[in-house]
């Protein structure tokens, strides 16, 4: 059994995605990070840095992983499914995992902040996240226009760009002209492991479900959570 420890953000729900892929049993600890209960001591044994997911492996004598990127390696290693074995198959997937997370990830949690979040709009700074997002992707699309998935196979590099592309709507930045992409976000949406992992939990606030005022009323939540000095894993809202 793997404990996982979490909340609803695209990083929470790239190893829901994978533990629900993999089929690996698992039991949801679900963090209330408003309340600050990722700075909870025993959770803070799990993870230093106090950040979510994290997950725990029972079978492995209550082995700890923090940190999203190493927790799918982790689980992809452990069942020598989602990622190749061989050296240079191994590497394409931990290149796209590494673009998701020194790229996609941060970008758009900037623009999240800035777009969503800061009570004064900067337009620069909006302009600017914004702009790198959508750089960002133009190179998935014109690797998609080759590629059924990231790095041969669907993997988690395809999971984990995937959990945050998702959300773009979210951070301001719209898809309809990168038809790629698109056709790759809506094949991997319809994976049924995918529909249960991002209910995992699910997200507070879906834009096309909820609506802008529902986002706003999120948006003043995420912003006292800001304030408080605690991680905004932003971009709750579902493309």
């Amino acid at each position: 059994m793997i404990d996982l420890h979490t909340a609803a953000t695209p990083n929470g729900h790239k190893v829901s995605i994978a533990l629900e892929e993999l089929g690996l049993p698992y039991a949801l600890k679900v963090l209330n990070l408003t309340e600050g209960e990722q700075r909870h001591p025993d959770f803070l044994k799990i993870n230093p840095n106090g950040r979510i997911p994290a997950i725990v492996d029972h079978e492995a004598d209550g082995f700890a992983v923090f940190e999203s990127g190493a927790c799918l390696i982790y689980l992809a290693e452990k069942t020598g499914r989602l990622m190749p074995t061989d050296a240079k198959g191994r590497s394409r997937v931990l290149q796209w995992l590494m673009f998701q997370m020194g790229g996609i990830g941060p970008m758009m949690g900037q623009a999240n902040v800035f777009f969503r979040y800061f009570p004064e709009k900067i337009p620069a700074a909006i302009d600017r996240y914004q702009g790198e997002c959508k750089r960002l992707f133009r190179v998935l699309d014109g690797h998609l226009a080759d590629h059924e998935y990231l790095a041969g196979d669907y993997s988690i590099a395809d999971i984990a760009n995937w959990a945050w592309v998702r959300t773009h709507r979210w951070s301001g930045v719209e898809v309809d002209d990168l038809p790629h992409l698109k056709r790759w976000r809506d094949a991997i949406r319809a994976r049924p492991a995918v529909q249960r992992g991002i209910e995992q939990p699910a997200s507070k606030v879906d834009l096309s479900r909820d609506g802008d005022a529902a986002a706003q009323r999120f948006s003043v939540e995420a912003r006292r959570l800001m304030e408080t000095g605690q991680s905004l894993q932003a971009g709750k809202g579902a493309a």
